[in-house]
């Protein structure tokens, strides 16, 4: 019994903080603007560590690696398995939506002038991958730019020969500082989230019942079925039985975070710690996870399709339509890029679908409010989807399997 609570303390722990939290944010919602700071003080402390983190792993993973043809074969296999998983959870959803359709809603209009601003898509493209200023790189925003700057470092490591070596052992070190920071953050991660899951709880608890009941409910009801049937899946693909009993023996602590902040980038050093745990080489975790983090979204595609669908609900068109689908599909793939591994953030991909498909404002409100509600659930699949990804990413390497 002993053992058992030591290995498990910090998941009995987190899950004590979360029920206290929620029970708060039930019984007491106008005490949570008072300790929602403690929540937020987690999260700031996670991002500005996780952000050197990514740099660390990526470019240590590149530098480190020995044969310039393996490099390659991970980024082969692991864009497959993005975009099959993308397009796996895109298609299970305009299945569900086939099978149990739901009545148009009605939005508020409060939101759209707020989604409507305007923005080059020239400038935006430029942004989205590069920035002008080195400071600018380490901020969570500039995520993709991070990564490939990061991808440069290790390959400019690499290149150096002799001469970069007292460089390779710099980011090598700073990844395992990085490392031991973050599991030094995570000790009061019981506080932390749970201050954060009480405010989840009261703001966003009351507008489940409200008009977006249906689309709602068809969204968490598929979520939790892919969650557990698909990822069972994947996880008995990449390593049969023994794949299943380590992916969800040690999926529960990321879990619970993305859960409780919403945030992709958050849940990272959990996934890290995972996938370690797994027995993935940290050749393939290092590269696989933060850049998951980042282009890969099981949740923001589902959710994705789910918002079209009700878009085209409320102006009436017919979403089933052949080119309708398609193009549904391809939006899906760059909206679960796009989105930012941060609360809330699908704006982006949202008023892309605005704009492709021509829909009026009046389809605006109902999309944001969609996107908002379903965050927490599309965060678990979207983080927790980075792990089983890595899984099958390292399966089709041969990539030798620690002990479990």
């Amino acid at each position: 019994m002993k053992e058992v609570l030591k290995n498990y303390s910090g998941i009995l722990l987190l899950l004590i903080g979360i029920t206290v939290g929620s029970i708060i944010g039930i019984v007491a919602p106008q005490i949570v603007e008072y300790i929602k700071p403690l929540g937020d003080i987690f999260l700031n402390l996670l991002f500005v560590s996780v952000v050197p983190l990514v740099f660390f792993a990526v470019s240590n993973s590149i530098a480190s690696l020995e044969q310039e043809s393996k490099f390659g074969k991970i980024l082969l296999i692991m864009s497959f398995t993005f975009l099959f998983f993308i397009l796996t959870a895109a298609v299970f959803t305009i299945g569900a939506v086939y099978l149990f359709p739901v009545s148009s809603i009605s939005g508020s209009t409060e939101l759209i002038a707020e989604a409507t601003k305007e923005e080059n898509w020239g400038d935006r493209t430029v942004s989205f991958f590069t920035v002008g200023e080195f400071t600018e790189l380490f901020s969570r925003k500039n995520m993709l730019a991070l990564l490939i700057f990061a991808f440069l470092t290790g390959f400019a490591a690499r290149k150096s020969g002799e001469s970069g070596k007292p460089f390779r052992v710099f980011i090598a070190s700073g990844y395992e500082v990085m490392k031991e920071l973050l599991i030094m953050i995570m000790k009061i991660a019981p506080i932390g989230l749970g201050a954060y899951f009480a405010y989840q709880v009261a703001t966003l608890g009351p507008q489940l019942f409200g008009f977006y009941a249906k689309p709602l409910g068809l969204y968490y009801i598929a979520g939790i079925i892919y969650f557990f049937v698909f990822f069972t899946l994947y996880a008995f693909m990449a390593n049969g039985q023994n794949g299943i009993k380590s992916f969800w023996k040690n999926a529960i602590l990321p879990t619970l975070t993305a859960l409780s902040t919403c945030s992709s980038f958050a849940t990272m050093p959990t996934n890290l710690v995972a996938a370690s745990k797994i027995g993935i080489p940290s050749s393939v975790a290092n590269l696989v996870i933060p850049i998951g983090t980042t282009l890969h979204k099981n949740g923001s595609s589902m959710s994705s399709i789910i918002k079209i669908y009700v878009a085209f609900q409320i102006i009436g068109r017919d979403f089933f339509e052949p080119s309708n689908l398609l193009l549904a599909l391809g939006i899906t793939v760059f909206v679960s890029i796009v989105a930012g591994g941060i609360p809330n953030g699908g704006y982006i991909g949202e008023m892309l679908m605005i704009s492709v498909y021509s829909l009026p404002q009046e389809a605006i409100p109902a999309v944001i409010i969609i996107g908002t509600l379903v965050d927490p659930l599309a965060t678990v699949l979207n983080a927790v989807g980075d792990i089983v990804a890595a899984m099958f990413v390292n399966r089709w390497l041969r990539e030798p399997q620690l002990p479990l």
